[in-house]
């Protein structure tokens, strides 16, 4: 499998497709679900202008930089994305992040059967040494979620973006070496047998 190339990666809970333009629709319609454009904590706010979200996300891609990711129920309904992002072939390096679920399927297994998708593609197709998972400072929900997935706590990046209304942005750096990987596995599996993949 290309770097290049984005898959479809199909679960029981949950299916990532490319993202394509015709989706700004679709997500922008998810991202009113909950209100999550007001989150300031969240990337979320790029979507009060859905397609010019998914343009900038659509060119990350072009550039090599990004696989972005179309969520949808096994029903078909769009409710989210995600992406694999600052993407090293070189460094053998990605990170999974610009991820947003509609209100209504969060604390469900379609987040946790998500990341088991995005991490199998990283370590077993595209073969990473690391993959890396960032969310701001004040997420602190979003921060339980990703040491549930058995991702570790790197540190913080200080001062690291200045958002649009001008707040300097810290981030917490989270990450999956290719050698914790099997047992990450089993942990989300595990999670999702027991029904506690929202949780």
């Amino acid at each position: 499998m290309s770097w290049a190339e984005t898959p479809t990666l199909i679960g029981r809970h949950v299916t990532l497709r490319p993202l394509t333009a015709e989706d700004a629709p679709a997500l922008g319609a998810a991202a009113a679900d909950g209100d999550l454009t007001a989150l300031f904590f969240a990337n979320v706010a790029t979507f009060t202008d859905p397609r010019a979200a998914v343009a900038a996300m659509l060119k990350e891609r072009d550039y090599g930089r990004a696989m972005p990711f179309t969520v949808e129920t096994p029903a078909g309904a769009v409710v989210g994305c995600t992406r694999l992002m600052r993407m090293s072939r070189q460094h053998k390096r990605v990170e999974i992040g610009g991820t947003f679920y509609a209100r209504s399927v969060q604390r469900t297994g379609l987040n946790t059967e998500a990341k088991l998708l995005l991490l199998a593609h990283a370590f077993e197709v595209l073969g990473c040494n690391v993959v890396q998972i960032r969310t701001d400072w004040f997420n602190k929900r979003s921060q339980r979620a990703i040491e549930r997935l058995g991702a570790k706590r790197d540190g913080v990046l200080r001062n690291h973006q200045v958002m649009p209304d001008g707040r300097l942005r810290d981030l917490v750096v989270y990450s999956i070496i290719a050698s914790e990987w099997p047992g990450v596995r089993r942990n989300l599996e595990f999670l999702l047998a027991r029904g506690e993949g929202g949780r």
